[in-house]
C-alpha cells in the first residue's frame, strides 16, 4: 500500500514537471478561439457527434501545444541556460532531461496526428502542416525577426482548425478570427520580447526589439494591435450578418477584447517594463476567455 502511494506521488510530481515544462496554463490564450471556431461550425452545420468531436478538438489543442512548447524548451536549452531570466526553466535547471523533453515532443506530435485521423480527412491531411508551423516557430528567432508572427500563425490556426473539424471545409469567418489572433499574439509577443532585447543582441538572435530597438518595437506592437482590433471588428460584423441580425453580447465581447489590447499597451513604456507579466499573462488571458465565452454564449442562445 505504501509502495503504491509512493508510485502515485511520484507520478503526480512527474506530471507537474511536464505541465510546467509546457506552460499548460498558457493554453488559455488559444483555447477560447478554438472553441469559438468549433461553435461557429456546429451552429451553421450541426453535427450528430458534437461531443465526440469536441473531445477530439480539445485533445488536439493540448497535444499540439504541448509538442510545440516542449520542442521549444528542448531546442532553446542552451540559450535558456545563458539567459538569467530563463535559467530556472526545467531543462537548464536539470528538472527534466533534454532527451525526455524530446521524447515527450514526439509522443505529443504523433498523438496529434493520430487524433486528427479520427476527426475527418481534411484535418488529417493538414495536421503535418499545422505541426510544421507550431514546431518550426522554435527555429525562427535564429534567422528572422518576424518570429513573433510565426507564433501568431500557430495560435491563429486554432479557430480555423476547430471549424474544419466540424465542417470539413474552410470558411472566411474563422480565417478572419484567426488573422486577428495572429496579430494579437504577434503584438503581445513583441512586448514580451522587450525583456530580452540586449540578450538577443549579444547572441545574435533575431527579434523585433533586438532589430528595431525598444521604442520602435513598441510602436510596431501598437500598430499591429490596432490591426488585430480592426480584423476582429470585421469578424464580429460578419458573424452578426451570417448567424443573426444583431447581438449586444458580441459587441460587449468585442469591446472587452479591444479595451484589453489598449490596456496592455498602457502597462508598458520605453522606460518601464516592470508590468510586462501583467500585460502579457493577465490581460491576454482575460481577453481570450471573456471574448470567446461571450461570443459562444451569444451564438448558442
Amino acid at each position: 500500500m505504501e509502495d503504491h502511494s509512493i508510485t502515485v506521488s511520484n507520478r503526480i510530481v512527474s506530471m507537474k514537471k511536464y505541465l510546467s515544462l509546457v506552460k499548460f496554463s498558457h493554453t488559455v490564450f488559444a483555447l477560447p478561439f478554438a472553441l469559438l471556431g468549433f461553435t461557429l461550425a456546429v451552429v451553421r452545420y450541426s453535427s450528430e457527434n458534437v461531443w465526440y468531436l469536441l473531445l477530439l478538438v480539445l485533445l488536439c489543442m493540448v497535444l499540439a501545444r504541448s509538442a510545440a512548447m516542449a520542442f521549444n524548451r528542448y531546442l532553446d536549452r542552451d540559450i535558456d541556460k545563458k539567459n538569467p531570466r530563463t535559467q530556472g526553466r526545467e531543462i537548464p535547471a536539470g528538472i527534466i532531461s533534454p532527451g525526455s523533453a524530446l521524447t515527450f515532443t514526439i509522443i505529443c506530435a504523433l498523438g496529434f496526428i493520430l487524433t486528427t485521423f479520427f476527426i475527418n480527412p481534411l484535418c488529417f491531411y493538414l495536421s503535418p502542416v499545422a505541426l510544421l508551423v507550431v514546431l518550426g516557430y522554435s527555429y525562427t528567432k535564429r534567422f528572422t525577426s518576424i518570429c513573433h508572427f510565426v507564433l501568431g500563425i500557430g495560435l491563429g490556426l486554432a479557430p480555423v482548425g476547430a471549424y474544419i473539424s466540424v465542417s470539413n471545409q474552410f470558411d472566411w469567418i474563422p480565417i478572419l478570427i484567426g488573422s486577428s489572433v495572429l496579430f494579437w499574439v504577434g503584438g503581445f509577443d513583441i512586448i514580451y520580447a522587450l525583456q530580452d532585447e540586449e540578450f538577443d543582441q549579444s547572441l545574435g538572435l533575431y527579434s523585433i526589439p533586438a532589430s528595431l530597438g525598444r521604442r520602435r518595437a513598441l510602436l510596431l506592437s501598437r500598430a499591429i494591435h490596432i490591426l488585430s482590433g480592426l480584423l476582429m471588428v470585421i469578424a464580429i460584423v460578419s458573424i452578426s450578418q451570417t448567424y443573426m441580425e444583431s447581438s449586444w453580447l458580441m459587441w460587449l465581447a468585442l469591446g472587452v477584447f479591444v479595451s484589453l489590447l489598449v490596456y496592455q499597451q498602457l502597462q508598458v513604456s520605453v522606460d518601464d517594463l516592470s508590468r510586462i507579466n501583467l500585460a502579457f499573462f493577465t490581460s491576454n488571458g482575460i481577453a481570450s476567455v471573456v471574448f470567446g465565452a461571450l461570443v459562444i454564449i451569444d451564438l448558442l442562445i
